[in-house]
């Protein structure tokens, strides 16, 4: 090249457009990881602020290929072809679906896994990586601290003893239930419940109490104006022995407890990862990271599920077997030997059940759609193949005999792999199968690969892996996939492996 052409070269590189050009781009990429930040904050609280930072980050990163000259070279991850896979055919079933509209309604959901890739195609900087999954730990010990203190504190009236004229026990009310509300707003205290059925109401309305009892929350109607006579709330309502409630499942900032206790386990699991990968225990680091795993077990424990629980323990064992040293395998041994047994106590007392019980309804009415959807499935090739179409089933479950014709709660097969087969067919089960081994695949390889001086990176990828494994396992007899808020942290942890899988080719 000519010198006159170099210096031309260099002019049009300083232009002023290209350097608005460069300020505009750099603005968006700051934007964009401010979003994922908000994500990542939000992620452990609120479903519907994680999503508008998703669909900012996802729309400036739209901008800021429309506004580049030539497509930016994208990275290629170990998961591409199966998760593009995986979506392609989702989309493709919710174009057989037998409710069309419906399903391709649903490709929102299920769009969240580009979550992974916003996280996997911006974040560049190590520290911002680094910042991001200590941040997505601290966020979340703000639920745990509302949960443990909601629980300190009590909620409702829980009713110990009652007489044997008690208005409320002529309602249904009975010894050991709490009731949480009265017309929609949370009961404090006994004069307030006796104050708003003293009297009668409008047109002779009654009062509306929530109770909770076990996992059961109904309204009942209670008549106004047929208190006892006394001197107190208490005498009135005929109650002879109350407490502060605190027998119901913990359910964070959620409005469930299986969702909380999702989200919880793939936390504890990047938690115990990040411990278990920090090389000096024994310092402030350790320490916060040791009550934060600590709290969020606690709370995990208070939403008492089950299938939640035995995948965190399951996931680590797995961090422990793969990232840690004989001692601390038998450290967590003997720690689960104390947690185990608090965790069947909490189940007997607040659910009345224990671990394995055929007489719990949730199990017996999941053998019930269990089998309904196997059913199902075979009987129309149609739905092996492309499957029945997402929440078609919302619309033709009475045609199809579903949830015991009616008589249990409508809703979904509570499994993934049976779920996703039945709504979108065996080659979607298969592809997502596909992706999680060739997750996994890539975590071990990275376990393998990054330094243990690199800490936080190490247990980025040990928290990652025993999450993975806690969520296929709790997944056979929960539809974790299918609940957003557990999907978006889900894709989040992944997005933060593939920066690091990215990095770890780079060198």
């Amino acid at each position: 090249m000519s010198l006159s052409a170099t210096n031309i070269t260099q002019e049009k590189s300083h232009a002023p457009g290209n350097e608005q050009t460069r300020s505009v781009h750099m603005w968006i990429s700051r934007a964009m990881i401010g979003c994922l930040f908000a994500l990542t904050v939000f992620a452990p609280h609120s479903i519907a602020i994680t999503q508008l930072a998703w669909a900012c980050a996802l729309l400036l990163w739209v901008l800021q290929f429309a506004l580049r000259r030539r497509l930016p070279a994208l990275h290629r991850t170990p998961v591409d072809y199966a998760l593009l896979g995986f979506f392609a055919w989702t989309f493709l079933s919710s174009l057989f679906s037998y409710d069309p509209d419906v399903s391709l309604g649903k490709l929102r959901a299920a769009s969240l896994f580009t979550i992974t890739y916003l996280f996997a195609q911006t974040i560049a900087s190590q520290r911002v990586l680094r910042i991001l999954a200590l941040t997505l730990v601290a966020s979340c010990m703000i639920n745990v601290v509302y949960t443990v203190a909601e629980r300190a504190v009590g909620r409702g009236v829980k009713i110990k003893g009652m007489t044997a004229d008690s208005p409320l026990r002529a309602t249904g009310v009975q010894e050991g239930d709490t009731l949480l509300e009265l017309n929609g707003i949370p009961l404090r205290s006994l004069g307030g419940l006796a104050t708003a059925l003293a009297t009668s109401g409008p047109d002779g309305e009654s009062a509306r109490v929530r109770i909770y009892r076990f996992e059961w929350m109904p309204v009942l109607d209670v008549p106004r104006g047929r208190l006892l006579d006394g001197s107190s709330a208490q005498a009135r309502l005929g109650i002879t022995d109350w407490s502060r409630g605190r027998d119901w499942r913990a359910t964070g900032f959620y409005g469930h407890w299986t969702t909380y206790a999702e989200v919880l386990q793939l936390i504890a699991s990047l938690t115990l990862g990040l411990l278990i990968a920090l090389q000096r225990r024994w310092t402030i680091r350790g320490a916060l990271l040791a009550v934060a795993l600590v709290g969020i077990c606690g709370a995990l424990l208070l939403t008492v599920t089950r299938a939640s629980l035995l995948a965190f323990v399951i996931s680590a064992f797995v961090i422990v077997l793969v990232g840690a040293s004989r001692r601390t395998v038998l450290a967590l041994a003997l720690a689960a030997l104390l947690i185990i047994p608090i965790g069947l106590f909490l189940l007997q007392q607040k659910r009345n059940v224990s671990f394995f019980d055929r007489k719990d309804p949730s199990t017996t009415w999941r053998t019930i759609v269990y089998r309904e959807g196997v059913e199902l499935l075979v009987n129309n090739p149609r739905h092996l193949f492309v499957g029945i179409g997402m929440d078609s089933i919302k619309r033709h479950w009475r045609e199809w005999g579903m949830f015991d014709n009616g008589r249990l709660p409508i809703g979904h097969m509570h499994s993934t792999p049976l779920q996703l087969a039945l709504e979108r067919g065996i080659p979607a089960l298969l592809l997502w199968l596909i992706l999680l081994a060739v997750y996994a695949r890539m975590l071990l390889r990275l376990v393998r690969s990054v330094p243990a001086e690199e800490w936080i990176e190490r247990g980025i990828v040990l928290g990652a892996l025993g999450g993975l494994v806690g969520f296929f396992a709790s997944g056979m007899v929960h539809y974790n996939l299918g609940d957003s808020e557990v999907a978006m942290v889900f894709y989040l942890i992944m997005g933060l492996a593939l920066v690091l899988n990215r990095k770890s080719l780079d060198v």
